[in-house]
């Protein structure tokens, strides 16, 4: 559900465009990632990678659309759309906040997100976005570039509406369906009793290592859901000291869950 709220204004442009004026359409579009970014902030939640994209690309469309003409717009506010969600979804890969994880964080038990499979798979998953975004622009590109007079109001030539829209939203598609299996392989995978899982402590530098594993099972206990029971802990080979408090250590701990007996 996250996720498809990240997704909000740009579903809202992609129904609106080519149906309402321009202006109407990347305004609305920019009012809902507005509106979604400042209901995140007034909950007290970082804005997340797409909320943000969304209103700059937005933002810019908006510029475009009064500084530019109409007849410029129906051949190049869908490319240029499409690249707006490109670089939001990639730029979040390369600053190592991909825009799946962030979503999927706020979605998934706590069990879930400090697997180890939990990164894999919402990098893997936010890539195959980035692959799907990339194939929409460059089919998007396609009419302006090799039919210089395509529009996406053309729905009679074959080259516009197939590159314009069949085949963008083909993509989209498929994207939203692989990123389904993959996040219920993620889920099925994470919540396997097989899974090490891993966590910090907090443990003063003088205790033994019986102290360490109590302080250590105390924590896994903490994190691991009802119904559910930490075993296997096993607890780091060295602590790091605090900044700003040598007498206290934070020390690493691995350990696996179960449904308890």
């Amino acid at each position: 559900m996250g996720i498809l709220a990240g997704f909000a204004p740009w579903i809202v442009y992609w129904v609106l465009v080519g149906n309402v004026p321009f202006v109407a359409a990347v305004l609305t579009a920019l009012g809902v990632a507005v509106l979604s970014l400042a209901i995140g902030r007034v909950k007290g939640r970082p804005g997340k990678t797409l909320e943000i994209g969304a209103v700059g690309t937005f933002v810019v469309l908006t510029i475009l659309t009064f500084a530019t003409s109409q007849a410029f717009m129906e051949r190049w506010i869908q490319p240029l759309s499409n690249v707006g969600i490109l670089l939001v979804a990639l730029i979040g890969v390369m600053i190592g906040r991909p825009f799946v994880r962030e979503f999927a964080e706020a979605d998934q038990p706590v069990e879930v997100t400090q697997s180890d499979v939990f990164g894999r798979i919402t990098t893997r998953v936010t890539w195959i976005w980035v692959a799907a975004f990339a194939g929409m622009t460059v089919s998007s590109a396609i009419p302006p570039t090799v039919q210089g007079e395509a529009t996406i109001l053309d729905t009679k030539t074959p080259l516009s509406f197939v590159c314009y829209w069949l085949v963008p939203f083909l993509l989209l598609g498929c994207a939203a369906v692989t990123s389904r299996v993959l996040v219920e392989r993620m889920t099925a995978a994470a919540t396997s009793p097989d899974v090490v899982r891993r966590t910090t402590f907090v443990a003063f530098r003088e205790l033994a290592i019986d102290e360490l594993y109590y302080l250590a099972r105390e924590r896994v206990e903490r994190e691991v859901g009802a119904g559910m029971e930490a075993y296997d802990v096993n607890v780091g080979t060295a602590g790091i000291p605090l900044t700003g408090d040598e007498s206290r250590e934070s020390w690493p701990a691995t350990y696996k869950v179960r449904a308890r007996r």
